[in-house]
């Protein structure tokens, strides 16, 4: 007989997912948590002003010539067909369609759905958006030959049900590349420290639980990066991964101290910093075993 432990897991996942979808439709990823993004929701303008807050807060890693370059394989995705797991507001889907992509786009939320069609009308762009769950992909076996996401799978309530998922629609020659949060980086360890230390969390709850209460989405894991590795190597021959993070991870001041000493602390060194101790896990991962 099954423990009841085991039975309130099963009970719980559903009902982490519907949280999860009624969590992120009624808080749309548009980076305005200092200053609000006053132009008409899902406008042209108002695509813009989230775009620029969001490729300010990845430069570091993310851009050389166009906007995600270092990550995405434009090159390889012309006629390709392409997942995106999490489309959000719609960005990545619009780099990925521009790139010529063959692109179906998903999400649990609805609200991600209907952002991501306003915006690929806007631009005169076109993909397939479909809303759905990652743990449960509804396309058949071997049928894409690369898979995006991009900080999206570890708000998931099974996590690995997605990587599972992942490789059974690949091809055997595709690609994945994921982001999740770094369980080692900076922004977990001051969050460990002010709520779990400073402020007597440890006495109240987990280190996982300490961190997703502090965090976007309904619920959240952070991996270390060994630990995400091995989530996919039971299904891939080739992982590897690497840190990447933001200003705020290499230089940890106050927003506007850290504005006035990036003016003066050289620009190699804060993406160095960045790649040691920044808050996201990239991975990648192909070979299907």
């Amino acid at each position: 007989m099954e423990s009841s432990e085991k039975r309130t897991a099963q009970l719980l996942q559903p009902e982490v997912q519907r949280g999860n979808q009624a969590w992120w439709s009624d808080n749309p990823m548009a980076y305005d948590w200092r200053d609000e993004n006053k132009d008409d929701r899902f406008s042209l303008k108002w695509f813009d002003e989230m775009d620029r807050r969001f490729l300010h807060g990845s430069r570091l890693f993310a851009t050389r010539e166009v906007p995600f370059d270092q990550l995405i394989p434009y090159e390889r995705l012309r006629g390709a067909r392409v997942l995106e797991i999490g489309c959000g507001m719609g960005l990545h889907s619009e780099l990925l369609a521009r790139a010529g992509a063959d692109l179906t786009s998903i999400d649990i939320s609805p609200t991600s759905i209907d952002a991501t069609r306003r915006r690929l009308s806007l631009r005169g762009l076109h993909a397939e958006t479909v809303q759905m769950d990652a743990e449960q992909l509804q396309f058949d076996d071997r049928s894409f030959d690369f898979v995006w996401s991009w900080g999206v799978i570890h708000h998931s309530s099974r996590t690995a049900r997605v990587v599972r998922e992942i490789a059974r629609i690949l091809k055997k020659s595709g690609e994945t590349r994921v982001m999740v949060y770094n369980r080692e980086g900076l922004p977990a360890r001051l969050t460990l420290l002010k709520e779990h230390v400073l402020r007597g969390g440890f006495l109240k709850r987990s280190f996982e639980e300490t961190l997703y209460m502090h965090t976007d989405g309904f619920t959240a894991r952070y991996y270390v990066a060994e630990q995400f590795e091995d989530l996919f190597r039971a299904f891939f021959d080739d992982v590897s991964s690497q840190v990447l993070g933001q200003d705020a991870d290499a230089i940890p001041l106050p927003r506007k101290l850290r504005v006035h000493a990036l003016r003066w602390i050289p620009e190699n060194y804060v993406k160095r910093a960045q790649a040691r101790r920044g808050g996201f896990i990239f991975l990648r991962a192909g070979k299907l075993v």
